[in-house]
């Protein structure tokens, strides 16, 4: 079994034959750790990017410069503009596919324009686990992975962000905000908007933990952490939670009593439907990918 030493000796060695390089940054763990690894790496020869989208909850859209100036890197925000693509809105079992798509060859333009060479993104050694049809397009467009070509897992990053000091060591893992909205549901911002400020409801009413709000129409469905399961459906959150969402336009709010669970909307799809026939549900990892 190879060492996290050896694999971040790996990782370090893929980077200085790259020289400069481009990372898709949304904030997130693993994107923060492979940034930061970059930085130390290679210095300025690092250029961060994060994709301005409606998918990406006001909170990650906040941090994501914010982390960046921190780092020292030079950070370029871009209009992802995810709503204009019909094949997205449309919201098949594959739409990672055709959102990552888009982004990346927009990021690959840029890297052109700047003289870079290599676009990198977050992807980790666990991912290939989890059914993430935005890795074709990956792989399709020769974006490079070095977190995951190095072996690093979840957890080692985790670990080794917290030893180099990064806020983001402990952050609960986000995926966009259209993987809150059912397959075959068409995606609107207006959707994508309400399900960020509800979910930003319950962070505020204090549930610091992973969640989610799902949207099934008019109604919420809410997924919590299950240590928290009893504070939310007791009185008096019980009803703020109710009055607060309903304010949203949330006409029914609910709470799955199952708690917090990766790719809980794949259910309604049989595995020989997904592009690659695997189904989310097979693993138990963070639900979506890190969105640039």
């Amino acid at each position: 079994m190879t060492s996290t030493t050896d694999k971040m000796a790996s990782l370090r060695s893929t980077l200085e034959t790259m020289n400069r390089v481009l990372v898709a940054f949304s904030g997130g763990v693993d994107s923060t750790f492979l940034l930061h690894t970059a930085v130390e790496t290679l210095g300025d020869s690092v250029l961060a990017v994060t994709a301005a989208s409606p998918t990406l909850s006001r909170a990650d859209r906040e941090d994501a410069p914010r982390i960046a100036r921190k780092l020292g890197v030079r950070h370029l925000t871009v209009d992802a503009d995810d709503i204009s693509d019909p094949m997205f809105t449309a919201n098949p079992p594959d739409r990672c596919y055709w959102c990552k798509r888009r982004r990346y060859r927009q990021l690959l333009d840029l890297a052109r324009r700047e003289g870079i060479s290599y676009v990198l993104d977050g992807e980790n050694a666990e991912d290939h686990r989890d059914y993430r049809p935005g890795i074709r397009a990956r792989q399709e467009l020769g974006i490079r992975s070095p977190l995951s070509e190095s072996g690093l897992t979840k957890s080692e990053i985790r670990r080794l962000s917290s030893e180099a000091g990064l806020e983001t060591h402990g952050k609960p893992s986000s995926a966009c905000l259209a993987s809150r909205i059912p397959y075959g549901e068409r995606i609107t911002a207006e959707k994508l908007e309400r399900v960020d400020a509800a979910e930003e409801v319950m962070r505020g009413l204090g549930f610091s933990g992973r969640l989610r709000v799902r949207s099934h129409g008019n109604l919420a469905r809410l997924e919590v952490e299950p240590s928290d399961l009893e504070r939310a459906a007791t009185d008096p959150l019980r009803g703020r939670i109710h009055r607060r969402l309903n304010a949203l336009g949330f006409q029914y709010v609910a709470l799955d009593l199952e708690g917090y669970t990766t790719g809980s909307l794949n259910r309604d799809l049989d595995a020989d439907r997904l592009p690659d026939g695997r189904n989310e549900e097979s693993t138990v990892l963070p639900s979506g990918e890190e969105t640039p």
